[in-house]
């Protein structure tokens, strides 16, 4: 995933589902690849980059922000964190956005440098990933609004606490920001979510598909458009400024799709 190894379970899927749903599970998610976007340009870069409307975005607030290509097909589905008034960080989806990101910006000669910063994310997520996060960091968390984010330092462990993740049950994301503590910030985060009931695992498919969360490059091929992922309320395709495949947006708006993906309720035993 992203040009790197990530863990695809720890021995009992059951349980893994199990701690997600009931408990706290926490998943190294470190293929979740950072791309740092800096310099006076910054803004304009990422705002050419996605159909969503980021004007009104501050520092320490992150954004889902779908990117397409001049075709209008999705091409990564990222957050978007504005770490201060110059930079923007995208923690992206499978796909090469960096090399993506650093053309459009050398085409469309910005004012910017676009590259991966040393950043290693971990995700606590479940019901009680909140109150393993606030024993580690503090009940400040507890008042994080979502996809808010702050910087830490965790026993000199430098993290970005970020109430995000790839699930629908509640949790976390500590963008850990020097990856020789790797080891050091998950054994902090397992011996505080002991009491809780943590224990590894990854992001759950099973979870995603329940709680109607897209997965990039699973659900998606090299012709898919933000209209049929319903993707539409992350869209602001008729605001004044140009951005990557807005003409082409324009027009799938206007003649409709031919395929959306939905999900479906199916009685079990």
């Amino acid at each position: 995933y992203n040009r790197m190894y990530m863990p695809t379970g720890y021995g009992d899927a059951a349980a893994e589902y199990d701690r997600l749903i009931n408990k706290v599970a926490m998943w190294d998610v470190s293929v979740e690849r950072q791309v740092a976007i800096v310099g006076r340009n910054a803004k304009d870069l990422v705002k050419y980059l996605t159909p969503r409307n980021i004007d009104n975005i501050k520092i320490g607030q992150g954004r889902y922000v779908p990117i397409c290509d001049f075709n209008g097909t999705v091409i990564n589905d990222p957050v978007l964190l504005q770490i201060s008034e110059d930079e923007y960080w995208l923690s992206i989806a499978d796909s090469d956005i960096r090399l993506w990101a650093a053309g459009i910006g050398g085409a469309k000669n910005f004012d910017v440098e676009v590259y991966e910063p040393d950043v290693s994310p971990l995700a606590v997520q479940g019901p009680k990933a909140e109150d393993v996060i606030a024993s580690l960091c503090g009940n400040w968390v507890r008042d994080l609004k979502y996809f808010g984010f702050r910087d830490f330092e965790l026993n000199g462990v430098p993290v970005i606490v970020a109430r995000s993740g790839w699930s629908k049950q509640g949790g976390f994301e500590l963008y850990l920001l020097d990856s020789s503590k790797g080891t050091t910030l998950w054994n902090l985060v397992a011996e505080a979510g002991e009491p809780f009931g943590i224990g590894p695992g990854t992001p759950n498919y099973i979870e995603r598909i329940e709680s109607g969360l897209v997965s990039y490059g699973a659900d998606t091929d090299e012709m898919t458009n933000p209209f049929e992922l319903g993707l539409d309320r992350f869209m602001d395709i008729d605001q004044p400024h140009d951005f990557v495949g807005k003409t082409a947006l324009q027009v799938i708006k206007r003649e409709g799709v031919s395929r959306r993906f939905m999900g479906l309720m199916i009685d079990g035993a």
